[in-house]
């Protein structure tokens, strides 16, 4: 038990003057979820549109009582149209609108790439209804957007998908970075001539990257909930089992990579390259139905495509049936623990190089 502690001890010392290891399954996370949060504002569910509205000439009673209908928008006047460009441009306001006799002008930033479509949508929405109401007709079918679901909006899907890469990433190091890397300098045969055992360096090493994972993963969701309002509702029982089978199943798929890579030091550097492509082609950041064909059948060849979709339900954002979060669950278990026997048969060994 005190070799075992030791061991332990000198792993997580190990673990802390890695750098690349440190910075993928800790600082990586942080720096994303500070960047994707600033940008999407951490807002969740339907937001409200702010419209300016100049009208020239007459007031218009029919534009007046259609923008009063209107869910989700409010109006401020003006009665300067250079200031009402100035504040579209400076995105003070969502959407000019310049009434003047019967023809509506709508003001729109081109820069606004993200809700440019929403934006463009809600005028013609606007506009279609005011002709109508001219006309003395009404909308035949009357339209309210009703938000269902457990997301709240895609900043929300993004943080459990970057807690699954982190430990994807925590689990992939372990074994194509941590013990290759001790293969290369042969500390593996030092090591594996004392009376210490394999499958004891194995754990220990499992036993750490389980620690840095959880670790990581609550950071992620303590930081996206203080600082972006990001509101989970996370399963603790079923977050920690799913946290320690991705985990496993990642040094399962490190165990792959460090047998196919004849170099054990290139093993780190080819495990990189993969859980990169992987975190672009998952889901992550962008969504997998958005992708053409091709990518969509590739996305699903992807483990991380399934981690992220339970590290999703988990956290509550996403709904799943129970049967294939516990499909999903079982089958990282299965890799992770399926291949130890062959991380400590093949890979921990004396003199294979």
């Amino acid at each position: 038990m005190n070799a075992f502690r030791e061991l332990l001890r000198t792993q997580t010392v190990v673990f802390l003057r890695d750098k690349i290891a440190l910075f993928f399954t800790l600082f990586f996370p942080v720096v994303f979820i500070l960047i994707f949060g600033f940008v999407w504002g951490g807002a969740d569910g339907p937001g409200t549109l702010t419209v300016g509205v100049l009208v020239v000439g007459e007031p218009d009673p029919v534009l007046d009582q259609v923008l009063s209908t209107q869910a989700g928008v409010s109006v401020v006047t003006y009665d300067d149209r250079a200031r009402l460009e100035d504040d579209v441009a400076r995105r003070r306001v969502g959407l000019g609108l310049v009434a003047g006799g019967r023809a509506l002008v709508f003001l729109q930033d081109p820069t606004r790439v993200q809700d440019g479509n929403a934006l463009a949508e809600a005028a013609r929405g606007i506009a279609a209804e005011v002709d109508l109401r001219r006309q003395g007709l009404a909308p035949v079918v009357a339209v309210d957007r009703v938000w269902v679901g457990r997301g709240g909006g895609w900043f929300a899907m993004v943080v459990p998908g970057i807690m699954a890469f982190s430990a994807l990433f925590s689990g992939l190091l372990a074994v194509s970075g941590r013990i290759t890397q001790m293969k290369e300098r042969r500390l593996l045969d030092r090591l594996l001539v004392t009376p210490m055992s394999p499958t004891a360096l194995l754990t220990s090493i499992a036993t750490v990257r389980l620690v840095v994972g959880f670790v990581s993963t609550l950071i992620t969701l303590g930081l996206a909930a203080l600082l972006f309002r990001v509101q989970f509702e996370v399963n603790w029982g079923l977050y920690t089992a799913f946290v320690v089978a991705a985990t496993l199943g990642s040094m399962g798929l490190g165990t792959v990579i460090a047998l196919l890579v004849r170099r054990p030091g290139s093993a780190s550097t080819v495990a990189s390259i993969v859980a990169q492509i992987m975190l672009f082609l998952s889901g992550v950041y962008f969504p997998v139905e958005i992708m053409p064909p091709f990518l969509r059948t590739l996305s699903a060849a992807f483990p991380l495509t399934y981690m992220v979709e339970g590290m999703r339900y988990v956290t509550g954002v996403a709904d799943m049936t129970p049967t294939r979060f516990a499909l999903i669950t079982v089958g990282l278990l299965v890799v992770g623990l399926g291949l130890f026997p062959v991380l400590s048969r093949y890979v921990v060994t004396v003199g294979r190089r």
